[in-house]
């Protein structure tokens, strides 16, 4: 009976007949639904169905908008309060299950009855709540009686904490549908999908839940004017393209709600198609679903994370070799699965603007992988700030592989002591620590974390196992890097240019760029565009650009902020020459006369 069922239903089942808990606190994917058979059920219709109903006399569900009710009731007297979810229903329920066999509650919105609030802050009904699913966790009788109870809530962080910590129950983590399932979502929503086809969107749509799947690949049963309008727009479209009939078709179903401008900027007969090039069928609806995709979960997680997309790769940097290669070779061991190559996580260390943020999205772009900048999750409302991070993790787990990129590190997790804040610091440092350190992710999830004072954060975050592999960044520090750079910069500008290396003066004006900014060389090089207004750049228009312009720096903080990157650099061979050879006496004696210098204890 229990074959083909998802892993965690078959936990519940394992854990409830071995008795070993009769309580059960449901997070995460709660608010999915759940294929059975050929229907798609929400989670209390689906645990009603597998587990509940061949074997339970009574099932109430509870929930806070409609109160008690019954999805099956026994011929026994009842003096159950239907509708009502106070103190005295409580009551009536700890004395229907004391004196009778085989009931089950599911108790909807668990954070609304038992929330995350210290005790002394609770109402009295929630107080109550609160200390009758306490006592009915120590009681045998309960269990005896062969009666189960459900608690549903999406995140942890939602419930009192001595519910959360309570032994008696068994917490069973309801997951994001995996490959596997998506597939058997699709294939269900959508029989004219071959296996094949079913694999490579499953792939492409990792991070939906299966409700959000479902809504995109199941067919409308009745069609509509707009419905058939897309469809022959689209047709008209795709021309004499193989397959164009059931491409449409199946385009038409993916698009609903977007207007004809924005149909005609995704189904581009004459853009080459992506993934696997021109004349695949399936390449339009793929692109279709990542924009689907971005749009669904960035909704579901409204200012707590973006999808980061670069028009550049690494091929658009200039110079900085050694952290290319360092990076794809990352990129390659995780496309391959080789986790033994894979780090936990980066940690970008250099002054301000040495590059950091446009290669870690360069990077992301190269490497072919899904990548995220988490945004700010903090709230000011109890356990919202903890509720927010649990969803995000939980996103990127079910997203991976996948770069999670968070800059200004020592703003978002410096070292504070989090007075004040009832201690939500302390515990999303926890949190996030645990996460970063579960072996489980490791070649599933990447952090790059960057920052220019890393000496801000708490050191425990850049143990190793945690931030494996510290990258270095500085200025150029030489002409060939300084050429490197402004020549990239150009081309990724679309600016022409006349000079060669053997023009005069070239090289003079390069070494008067040595340990600039690559912001800095970026904003005199757009100088010199608008000096030339209009023309090819020529090595005066580039002289004048770089006498004229004048960079904003604070030479002794930059230099703190260079040894502080020597300092957490994880490889001599990332280093430049004047820093590579620094013992750690000297290092140490100049990072505190720098800290004297400017005042850092």
């Amino acid at each position: 009976m229990m074959d083909g069922l998802p892993g965690w239903i078959q936990t519940i089942r394992r854990k409830y007949t071995g008795g070993e808990a009769s309580l059960f606190l449901l997070h995460g994917n709660v608010f999915d639904v759940f294929r059975r058979q050929d229907r798609f059920l929400p989670l209390t219709e689906f645990l009603v169905e597998v587990l509940l109903k061949p074997t339970k006399t009574e099932i109430a569900v509870m929930d806070p908008s409609r109160g008690l009710r019954f999805l099956k009731r026994s011929d026994a007297e009842q003096a159950l309060p239907v509708g009502e979810t106070g103190p005295e229903t409580w009551r009536a329920l700890e004395q229907r299950f004391y004196h009778h066999d085989g009931n089950a509650l599911i108790v909807q919105y668990a954070g609304h009855y038992f929330p995350n609030a210290p005790v002394h802050f609770l109402s009295p009904a929630d107080r109550a709540a609160l200390v009758t699913i306490h006592r009915w966790s120590l009681s045998r009788e309960l269990a005896r009686r062969d009666n189960v109870v459900f608690l549903l809530v999406e995140s942890l962080s939602e419930l009192n904490p001595q519910l959360v910590a309570n032994p008696g129950l068994a917490a069973v983590e309801v997951p994001m549908p995996d490959e596997n399932e998506r597939a058997a979502v699709i294939g269900a929503c959508n029989p004219t999908f071959d296996a094949a086809q079913r694999t490579r969107l499953a792939r492409h749509s990792a991070g939906l839940r299966a409700l959000q799947l479902a809504a995109i690949f199941k067919p409308k049963p009745v069609s509509t004017p707009e419905d058939d309008e897309r469809h022959r727009f689209i047709r008209a479209l795709l021309g004499d393209q193989p397959e164009a009939e059931s491409r449409a078709a199946k385009l038409a179903a993916l698009t609903a709600g977007m207007s004809l401008e924005e149909i005609r900027h995704l189904v581009d007969p004459d853009a080459p198609l992506p993934d696997s090039g021109r004349g695949d069928p399936l390449a339009e609806m793929l692109e279709l679903l990542r924009g689907r995709k971005r749009e669904l979960i960035e909704r579901q997680c409204a200012g707590l994370i973006e999808f980061v997309e670069s028009p550049h790769g690494l091929e658009a940097v200039g110079g900085m070799e050694a952290i290319k290669r360092e990076l794809m070779g990352i990129a390659a061991a995780i496309r391959r699965g080789d986790t033994a190559r894979t780090p936990m996580g980066l940690l970008f260390v250099g002054a301000m603007g040495t590059g950091k943020t446009f290669i870690a999205k360069a990077f992301a772009r190269s490497s072919g992988l899904t990548a995220i900048a988490l945004k700010n999750f903090r709230d000011r409302w109890v356990g919202s700030t903890e509720a927010n991070l649990e969803r995000v993790l939980s996103l990127v787990k079910a997203l991976g592989p996948i770069i999670l990129i968070i800059d200004e590190g020592d703003r978002a997790f410096g070292a504070e002591s989090g007075e004040g804040d009832g201690g939500t610091s302390s515990r999303v440092m926890a949190r996030l620590k645990a996460f970063m350190s579960d072996p489980a992710n490791r070649g599933r999830v990447l952090f790059i974390l960057m920052t220019n004072r890393p000496d801000k954060l708490d050191a425990d975050l850049k143990r190793a196992g945690r931030l494996d592999r510290k990258i270095p960044f500085f200025y150029p520090g030489d002409t060939e890097s300084v050429m490197q750079i402004l020549t990239a910069i150009l081309k990724r500008h679309h600016i022409e240019f006349t000079w060669t290396q053997n023009d005069p003066g070239y090289r003079d004006i390069l070494a008067a760029l040595i340990d600039y900014s690559i912001a800095d060389i970026e904003a005199v090089a757009l100088l010199a565009h608008e000096l030339a207004d209009g023309k090819p750049l020529t090595c005066e228009h580039l002289r004048q650009a770089v006498n004229d312009y004048l960079p904003s720096r604070d030479t002794e903080m930059i230099e703190y902020m260079n040894l502080l990157a020597v300092f957490e650099a994880s490889r001599r061979s990332l280093l430049p020459e004047r820093y590579a050879n620094l013992t750690p006496e000297e290092l140490s004696r100049r990072l505190a006369e720098k800290c004297r210098i400017l005042g850092i204890h």
